[in-house]
């Protein structure tokens, strides 16, 4: 499973990219606005720092405003992603841009049906929102089970299902045990990602062991030290 971060923050795009997990970003207007930022230079900075797919969001809502700011976006870097609304416009657009050889994330999907249009469509990616789902009482990830299904039941279908809205680390174990291709996790999530009680509660006992036996893996004694 791939995973995406779920930010504008350069500074912590760099800092997890760091540990080798990251394999993207995905952005929008808020997050972005967050920044206070312009909005292109801090694509462009993000495309430089994540050689993977970045998610670029377009504003405009009409056809040939959303492919126009499409084809700005995509000049910015190779690596970009356009993230389309899943609108009968935005399908128009996906399906433009993909022909043309660029990435194409469909967002605000919310039905299996929706995810088999985007993939009709040509879109690299589409991203079905398990959180805002589990929030109005359904089920988010039995979507993501159902669109990881009717995609299996077509090879020809090369859109891969980008889960989004992760609110917390259940999710994404829930999303790689169906076969979801990634994830687009909150950086605070990832961060849970490696906290367990019973790493810190063996880490601290090894340290106590070690510290009684005076020594230093870079060859000083503490009695050198000091």
């Amino acid at each position: 499973m791939k995973f995406f971060i779920d930010t504008a923050d350069l500074a912590e795009i760099r800092d997890l990219a760091a540990t080798g997990l990251v394999d993207g970003v995905t952005t929008n207007p808020s997050l972005v606005a967050k920044t206070g930022r312009d909005f292109l230079e801090v694509v462009r900075e993000i495309c430089a720092l994540v050689p993977g797919p970045v998610s670029a969001e377009v504003t405009a809502t009409e056809h040939a405003m959303m492919l126009a700011e499409g084809r700005k976006l995509a000049k910015l870097a190779r690596n970009v992603a356009i993230k389309v609304p899943l609108t009968p416009d935005g399908l128009k657009t996906c399906r433009a841009l993909a022909n043309e050889g660029t990435m194409v994330n469909v967002t605000l999907c919310f039905s299996a049906a929706q995810a088999l249009l985007a993939a009709k469509a040509g879109a690299s990616f589409v991203s079905p929102f398990v959180g805002r789902l589990d929030d109005v009482g359904t089920d988010g990830m039995s979507l993501i089970r159902d669109i990881v299904q009717i995609y299996r039941n077509y090879p020809g279908l090369k859109t891969e299902v980008l889960v989004a809205s992760i609110r917390h680390p259940i999710h994404v174990v829930e999303a790689a045990k169906l076969g979801a291709h990634v994830g687009t996790l909150p950086p605070s999530v990832l961060r849970q990602m490696f906290q367990h009680p019973l790493t810190d509660k063996g880490l601290a006992a090894f340290l106590a062991d070690w510290a009684k036996t005076g020594q230093s893996i870079l060859g000083e004694t503490k009695a050198a030290a000091e």
